[in-house]
C-alpha cells in the first residue's frame, strides 16, 4: 500500500514566494555593498532553470521510480510509515543525500548536472531555485534506502522535505546562529561556504539538513570572509539551455580532444579539474619557464588540450587528487 504522505514543495510554493519578495524589500530598505544582492537577470535565469526542472524531473521520474519500484518487490524487507520511522528515514536520506552531493563535486559527469546550482555569483534565495535539469544522476545513492525496505513515496516525501529545508539558507541576510544549532544543522552561514568558489572553500559543507555528517567525515569548513560565489571559472551568461548544457558540452570538446582511452575516460570520470599527469607537467614546465623568462608570453602558458568551460569549486583546490 503506498503511504499517503503531503506534497511538501507544493504546499511551500507560498512560502518561496513570499520569503523571496521580503528578501528583495529588505535588500532595498537596507542596502548592503558587500553583499551579491540581486541582479534581474540572474533571479530571471534562476527562477526558469526552477522551472524548467520540475518538467524535466517529470520525465526522469518514469525511469527512476519503475527501478525503485523494481527493487522495492524484490527486497522482503519493509518499513512501516509511522512518525518515528519517518524521523529515521528523513534522517538516513539526508545520509545519502551528503554522499549525492559530494559525489556530485568530485565526479565530473556527475558535476556536469549539478554545477547549474552553482553558476550564479548572486546568493539569495533564487539561487536555491537554479536548479539542474539533468538530475537522473541522483538516483543510485538513494537505491539502498529502497533496498532497505523504504517505499518510493516515503522516499520521496524525505527528498522533498530536505529540499524545502535548504531553500531558507541561500540567503546573505542571516548571520550565524546560536552555536548548538550552527553544530548540528546546516545554516545560512554554511551553505554561503559551499557556494563560495576561493580557497579554503572548496568542496565544503555538503549536507542537506545536518552538517554532522561533513563534521563527521572531514568536509566541513566554517565561515570567515566573505565568499565570493559562482564557479572557479565563470560561464558569464544567462540563457537558460546553456546554463544546463554547458558542461556537457565542455566534456565532449575534452574527451575529442583526449589521446588515449584513459585520458577520455580520466575527462568523465575524474575530478572537474582533472588533467592527465604528462599535459600537467607540461603546464608546470612552462609555468616554471615563464618564471625564468619575463619576457615569455602569456599565451605559452596554455595547456595542451582545451580546458572545461566550468571547473568546479574543486578544480583548483591543492588537495584535489581523485
Amino acid at each position: 500500500m503506498e503511504p499517503n504522505l503531503p506534497d511538501v514543495v507544493l504546499w511551500s510554493i507560498p512560502a518561496f514566494v513570499l520569503l523571496t519578495v521580503i528578501e528583495m524589500a529588505s535588500y532595498r530598505l537596507h542596502p548592503d555593498e558587500d553583499a551579491a544582492g540581486y541582479e534581474t537577470k540572474d533571479a530571471a535565469t534562476s527562477v526558469t532553470m526552477g522551472l524548467g526542472s520540475l518538467g524535466f524531473d517529470l520525465l526522469w521520474k518514469i525511469p527512476i521510480l519503475a527501478i525503485y519500484m523494481g527493487v522495492y518487490e524484490l527486497t522482503p524487507l519493509r518499513v512501516p510509515v509511522v512518525w518515528w520511522t519517518v524521523l529515521l528515514m528523513l534522517l538516513a536520506q539526508d545520509f545519502f543525500y551528503y554522499w549525492s552531493h559530494r559525489g556530485h563535486h568530485v565526479i565530473r559527469i556527475l558535476w556536469a548536472c549539478h554545477v547549474v546550482h552553482h553558476s550564479s555569483e548572486k546568493f539569495n534565495l533564487t539561487t536555491a531555485l537554479r536548479q539542474p535539469w539533468t538530475s537522473a544522476t541522483v538516483w543510485p545513492f538513494y537505491l539502498p534506502l529502497i533496498a532497505c525496505g523504504v517505499h518510493p513515496a516515503a522516499l520521496a516525501f524525505c527528498q522533498s522535505a530536505n529540499l524545502v529545508y535548504q531553500f531558507w539558507v541561500h540567503t546573505e541576510r542571516v548571520g550565524k546562529l546560536p552555536r548548538p544549532f550552527e553544530y548540528v544543522l546546516n545554516t545560512p552561514s554554511h551553505h554561503r561556504v559551499h557556494h563560495a568558489s576561493q580557497g579554503g572553500y572548496l568542496d565544503r559543507n555538503y549536507g542537506g539538513i545536518l552538517i554532522i555528517w561533513d563534521r563527521m567525515f572531514g568536509s566541513f569548513a566554517a565561515e570567515a570572509e566573505r565568499p565570493v560565489y559562482g564557479l572557479t571559472k565563470n560561464i558569464s551568461t544567462y540563457n537558460p539551455l546553456r546554463v544546463a548544457t554547458h558542461e556537457y558540452a565542455a566534456i565532449a570538446r575534452d574527451v575529442r580532444a583526449a589521446d588515449t582511452w584513459s585520458e577520455r575516460a580520466g575527462r568523465v570520470f575524474r575530478g572537474p579539474g582533472w588533467q592527465p599527469a604528462a599535459k600537467a607537467g607540461a603546464v608546470t614546465v612552462a609555468a616554471d619557464s615563464a618564471a625564468a623568462s619575463p619576457t615569455t608570453p602569456a599565451t605559452a602558458l596554455a595547456p595542451a588540450a582545451p580546458a572545461p568551460d566550468t571547473l568546479s569549486p574543486q578544480a583548483s583546490a591543492p588537495e584535489r587528487a581523485l
